[in-house]
């Protein structure tokens, strides 16, 4: 796998996946490294010139007024971190540990935040060994960065808290020790470097983003599934219809069920057999295209936060050491909370074709999709169980950003939560993705109903039909399956990318 290069200023969604989940190796561009080393001499200067700068020769937040001597810079420095390192919770997954480190990385080393390169050298042969840092994940404002989460991703590099190695959680020290790995000193400046940034919020968003850009492919091969079992009528679909009103998400999400559905004899045309399809159906583009220019948005915003220097102070010259607001994450937290809600839309109206599915009074189907309903309960309790997962996205859905608690004696007076926000989209984007699959094999249910009626499935959902049936089989009767086992089965291909993997093989799908 090639190795991803960090300066600072190119990193993509795609590379933060790369390193994120397929462990691929990075290393610090040459260009880079005299920016770092310049960085850390300006630094080295001030303290020994002993001249006032925010923690560097002071406290931190409302202790800024307090100064350090150089005797106490280092004992500052890893005091904010044991101190800081305050967070609760289930720790953060792997992949989320992972894109924090590389996003920091990407940070330091545009070389202006004063920290030693043999300090970001220790952070690059943790990702590139797999040392994870145990980082629970509750405890962030959002601003002055993630203080909380950042501290615990430090410890282990100075020999303490926790860490994880070849999938063991250890001592942060004894994991350091087997992999290999020297622990630090930090010095002046460099515990403010490492914590005092919007690098957990970006990460865990910027993870979400992506499975949510793949969520609205699957999404519309859910939607031109369901479209087909009920023989919908294409016409709504028609570029004609929407180069009126061309907002791209509606103009791509239209283009998709097209391109799925070319060579379907299930579609119908207007007033063939009725005149008009349900919303859930009908407006397929214009609701699936609303989440896909939100999340396009967001994508553009991940992609200039994972390239940002997000610290304080920020260093731009020896003249020039300014303690501004970059670690303010109000500028993810609002992208996050619209990446939220552009999510659960995408749950909420697949429940919806859910419905249409399972209910005799909406479809030409037995009730709840199955041969002998009463003695078999069949897709009955996949349509509650999305709905609950539904409603409780409608709950995480309220946004984070509008809320505000103050910190640090009021100094820190106005705080993002975007942390907050990044996580409840994360687990939005994977509660969509449950309903989701629970529709697309109902859908798939659903078309083997209308087997003996002769009708050709599309280019495209043929190729899903049959990713699906490689996984799931048509449920006959109640006894012969658990049905949480074979929603378990449908979910995995979506996690694990091999079912919209198939249909992009077959087809082109797009967002924008």
């Amino acid at each position: 796998m090639e190795k991803i290069v960090l300066n600072g200023k190119d990193l993509t969604l795609d590379e933060v996946i790369k390193v994120a989940r397929e462990h691929a190796e990075v290393e610090i561009a040459e260009e880079q490294i005299e920016a770092v080393k310049n960085s850390r001499a300006i630094v080295d200067k001030i303290v020994e010139e002993e001249r006032v700068v925010y923690g560097v020769t002071t406290g931190f937040g409302s202790l800024s007024e307090v100064s350090i001597s150089k005797e106490q810079s280092e004992e500052l420095q890893e005091n904010l971190i044991r101190t800081h390192s305050s967070g609760y919770g289930n720790p953060l997954k792997e992949d989320e540990v992972r894109a924090v480190m590389l996003i920091r990385i990407n940070s330091l080393v545009k070389g202006v935040s004063g920290i030693r390169l043999e300090t970001i050298n220790t952070i690059l042969e943790m990702l590139n060994k797999n040392v994870i840092p145990h980082i629970p994940e509750k405890g962030s404002l959002g601003a002055s960065g993630d203080l909380a989460p950042l501290a615990h991703m430090v410890l282990p590099m100075l020999g303490l808290g926790k860490a994880y190695y070849e999938g063991e959680l250890l001592s942060g020290k004894e994991a350091m020790d087997k992999a290999g790995i020297e622990i630090i000193k930090l010095q002046a400046k460099e515990g403010l470097a490492l914590i005092n940034g919007t690098t957990v919020l970006t990460a865990i968003g910027a993870l979400a983003t992506h499975d949510a850009i793949e969520l609205l492919k699957l999404s519309d091969i859910a939607g031109a599934l369901s479209l087909e079992a009920h023989r919908g009528i294409i016409d709504a679909f028609s570029e004609n219809l929407h180069t009126i009103r061309p907002h791209a998400g509606s103009l791509a999400t239209a283009k998709n069920i097209r391109t799925l559905t070319e060579g379907s004899t299930y579609l119908t045309h207007t007033a063939d057999i009725r005149v008009q399809d349900a919303y859930t159906l009908r407006c397929i583009p214009q609701i699936h295209g609303a989440s896909k220019d939100s999340i396009a948005f967001v994508k553009e915003k991940v992609e200039i936060e994972i390239n940002a220097a997000t610290d304080n102070p920020i260093i731009i010259s020896e003249d020039e050491v300014i303690s501004g607001g970059n670690f303010h994450g109000e500028l993810m937290a609002q992208p996050f909370d619209f990446l939220g809600i552009g999510a659960a839309e995408i749950g909420n109206v697949s429940e919806r074709r859910i419905e249409r599915l399972i209910n005799k009074q909406l479809s030409v189907f037995p009730s709840f999709l199955v041969k002998n309903p009463g003695v078999n309960s069949g897709f009955m309790i996949t349509q509650y169980a999305a709905a609950a997962i539904a409603s409780e996205n409608k709950i995480l859905a309220h946004p984070a950003s509008v809320d505000s608690i103050p910190s640090c004696e009021n100094q820190e007076d106005f705080v993002s939560m975007g942390t907050i926000a990044a996580r409840t989209a994360r687990d939005i984007v994977e509660n969509s993705r449950r309903i989701v699959a629970t529709e697309i094999m109902a859908a798939v249910q659903a078309i083997d109903f209308r087997k003996e009626e002769g009708f050709k499935l599309g280019k495209a959902t043929q190729v899903a039909y049959d990713k699906v049936r490689e996984t799931v089989a048509f449920i006959e009767n109640d006894k012969d399956i658990e049905i949480y086992d074979e929603l378990e089965k449908m979910t995995e291909i979506l996690v694990d990318g091999s079912l919209l993997h198939a249909v992009e093989e077959a087809v082109e799908l797009e967002i924008q």
